[in-house]
């Protein structure tokens, strides 16, 4: 199938020990925030310096409950914060961004 659908993704989350090899390191730290591999999320995003590396940098802190540090990061992507109870639907949106 690829990556072409969100539905893909959630299926690659579910089914495999590692992301696939053609996505994106954004599309990656997506993936593995979704594994609870919160860790890994960060080391990916950490190096990725644009407006959607910090859109996701702040997805991640969000899911940490960090949401002072998320506040930095959306300010820095230049998007309103997404309140935690927001977060599935954030995923989806992030990850449909990047497909």
């Amino acid at each position: 199938m690829g990556i072409d659908s969100v539905a893909s993704v959630l299926n690659s989350v579910k089914n495999d020990a590692e992301p696939p090899i053609d996505y994106s390191q954004e599309l990656c730290a997506l993936w593995y925030a979704k594994k609870g591999a919160w860790d890994e999320a960060h080391d990916l995003i950490s190096n990725i310096h644009s407006a959607m590396g910090s859109w996701i940098h702040a997805h991640l802190h969000v899911i940490e409950g960090d949401l002072g540090n998320a506040s930095y990061w959306y300010n820095k992507a230049e998007r309103e914060p997404s309140p935690p109870h927001e977060l599935e639907s954030e995923w989806l949106e992030l990850v449909q961004a990047n497909l």
